[in-house]
């Protein structure tokens, strides 16, 4: 069993003549990655390695999250989850060490969004309609892959475990 932890960037601003790539959070992003992860490392869910968009928003948001929780590993930049289609996250987990079982995606939609709803065949009804209907920015969802390695990644091979919003840990958040 391998279990696959998606985290979508904080709420971002759109600062005018600032390239995508370049965006930074905004005030509610900047309060909502550091309640996630809090909560990750809360409710358990600290894995071993984390891989990070080369996005800002992507980067400031685990960076926040860090700061609540400083359990959570440091992250490693990976450029290929930029606004990745399901096909490359799909292919950057498949390479994934052997040696980690727990692994977290730090990226976009509508890839993020897009990966978790092909990977989970069962878990919690509500919580799996919920990421079914959004994935909001800052949203976490904690998978459970049926799988002996990360190279045999699957579409339906997983289980939901949690999905959380940062509205769920504080109204204002997100």
């Amino acid at each position: 069993m391998h279990r696959l932890i998606l985290l979508r960037h904080a709420k971002s601003d759109w600062p005018e003549g600032v390239a995508d790539h370049e965006r930074p959070l905004n005030g509610r992003g900047r309060r909502a990655a550091p309640l996630m992860g809090a909560a990750m490392a809360e409710r358990g869910y600290v894995p071993e390695r984390a891989l990070v968009s080369s996005a800002r928003r992507t980067q400031e948001t685990w960076a926040l999250a860090r700061t609540a929780a400083p359990a959570l590993p440091a992250g490693l930049e990976e450029a290929r989850l930029y606004h990745a289609s399901v096909g490359m996250l799909m292919t950057v987990i498949g390479q994934a060490s052997e040696k980690t079982t727990s692994l977290a995606l730090v990226g976009h939609n509508p890839g993020i969004e897009a990966l978790a709803a092909g990977l989970v065949v069962e878990g919690p009804p509500a919580q799996w309609r919920r990421l079914s209907a959004k994935y909001p920015t800052g949203a976490l969802a904690v998978i459970d892959c049926d799988i002996a390695r990360w190279r045999d990644i699957r579409p339906k091979c997983g289980r939901l475990i949690t999905f959380l919003t940062p509205r769920d840990l504080d109204g204002e958040a997100e």
